[in-house]
């Protein structure tokens, strides 16, 4: 059995949303859907910039970008139509230990705090209302997708849009434009790569026809 769980937006940054979830903490144990809940779409672009970790280096593993590229897509999904995705009722409802989990999430904050001396609001016409809403969260869908590409062995085939990917979901947490901006030249960068890549197959095929 699935289950959906819907969220509200928030203007505060990602640090302050966690903040708030550690302090109403005040129960001996915690769900997944009560965290997501508060944390709302913050925690789930949380959960895609850490995804998105592993590929900031020039060779990926094999393999792991297609499972994580999944996830991206499904969260860049619901960061579309600003609903939490389908999850099995066993995780959303499953108890978890707040005297092991706040230390966790403390040493997360510690992290958020620190990106944030470097990622503030600005830029809003590039984060603020449902339309752009929309259109960052197509493509940040979109890189998720480029990510799958099974292009692992060939170098920076996953860093470009890995980078893409953690550029978007900072900015758009963070409501700055000026990284969401970064993020889809990023995502073009990407784009323009993988073309060069097909048209340098393309035509490596066609001399050994010729």
């Amino acid at each position: 059995m699935t289950t959906m769980i819907g969220f509200t937006d928030t203007d505060k940054s990602t640090s302050a949303v966690l903040q708030d979830v550690i302090d109403s903490m005040d129960e001996d144990h915690v769900t997944l859907r009560q965290i997501l809940e508060k944390m709302g779409e913050s925690g789930l672009l949380l959960l895609c910039g850490l995804l998105s970790l592993p590929f900031l280096v020039p060779v990926s593993i094999p393999g792991v970008s297609t499972v994580f590229g999944a996830g991206i897509v499904l969260i860049g999904i619901a960061i579309t139509f600003n609903r939490f995705p389908w999850l099995p009722k066993k995780v959303a409802d499953r108890k978890l230990d707040r005297a092991r989990l706040v230390p966790v999430l403390e040493r997360g904050l510690n992290v958020l705090r620190k990106v944030d001396r470097y990622v503030r609001p600005r830029m809003p016409g590039l984060t603020d209302g449902a339309a752009v809403n929309r259109i960052n969260g197509l493509v940040l869908t979109g890189a998720g997708v480029l990510l799958m590409m099974p292009l692992g062995f060939i170098p920076f085939s996953n860093t470009l849009p890995g980078v893409a990917i953690l550029l978007l979901s900072t900015g758009i947490s963070q409501r700055d434009g000026m990284v969401v901006a970064m993020g889809h030249l990023m995502v073009l960068l990407t784009l323009v790569y993988f073309s060069a890549l097909a048209y340098a197959g393309f035509a490596a095929g066609q001399s050994l026809l010729g």
